[in-house]
């Protein structure tokens, strides 16, 4: 099995993002561009990433889907939300963030993350510097926004975290974003980088039962499978 013939058997397996499985519809535009960074924000506890996911489609179901939603609820309808969602531990802090965060996006960028994304004028660099001013949002969540917005914001593309670079290698595919980026088409690239760290997020032996060319150990130890959301703590 060569490489392109791998990566295509991931997008098969995992190809789902974990922006659509939070029910997100992703376009370049305001709702679903916020709607990514809730979800990111959710992803930077040290929590589960079925709870994380749940979370988000709480909030959503909520219709607590744009900032200014966000912005108006009650902190106890976010807490209860989140509950509903089983994310315990950290609902009230996190809580306290999305409310924060949403109050910031509406000042920041008018509540609109393409406004972000113009400040950034094309710098990843700098638009993972800024996504970092939103409370709770560290260096891999910002890493997990830009693996999915790549999907709508083309001069993200191509962006494979450290986490799916580390997967890949142990598939034995190419580990830098630009050879990797050659194995699918650029519409499959969110896909491919997101299949990447649900595979390395089974461990060694789930790697090497559905990959049994892996050469070597995938995704870090075995606990991984039920460790933080798909990039670890934000």
């Amino acid at each position: 099995m060569d490489s392109k013939q791998i990566a295509r058997q991931v997008l098969h397996d995992y190809g789902e993002t974990y922006a659509r499985e939070a029910g997100i519809r992703l376009r370049d535009t305001p709702a679903p561009l916020y709607q990514l960074l809730v979800l990111c924000v959710l992803f930077a506890a040290p929590i589960r990433a079925e709870t994380a996911l749940a979370a988000a489609r709480e909030l959503f179901a909520a219709g607590l889907r744009t900032p200014r939603a966000m912005a108006d609820s009650g902190w106890q309808d976010r807490v209860d939300a989140l509950g509903r969602a089983h994310y315990r531990r950290y609902d009230e802090s996190t809580a306290t963030a999305l409310g924060n965060g949403a109050k910031l996006v509406l000042e920041r960028w008018h509540g609109d993350l393409r406004a972000l994304r113009e400040q950034a004028d094309g710098d990843v660099g700098r638009l993972r510097e800024l996504l970092q001013e939103v409370p709770r949002i560290g260096p891999t969540a910002a890493d997990i926004f830009c693996r999915e917005a790549q999907a709508v914001w083309p001069e993200l593309r191509p962006f494979f975290d450290a986490r799916a670079r580390k997967t890949a290698s142990g598939l034995g595919l190419p580990r830098t974003p630009e050879a990797l980026a050659d194995l699918v088409r650029p519409r499959d690239l969110a896909r491919l980088a997101d299949g990447l760290v649900r595979v390395g997020r089974e461990g060694p032996s789930g790697a090497a039962a559905r990959y049994p060319i892996a050469p070597k150990p995938v995704g870090g130890h075995a606990g991984e499978r039920a460790g933080p959301g798909p990039g670890g703590n934000g």
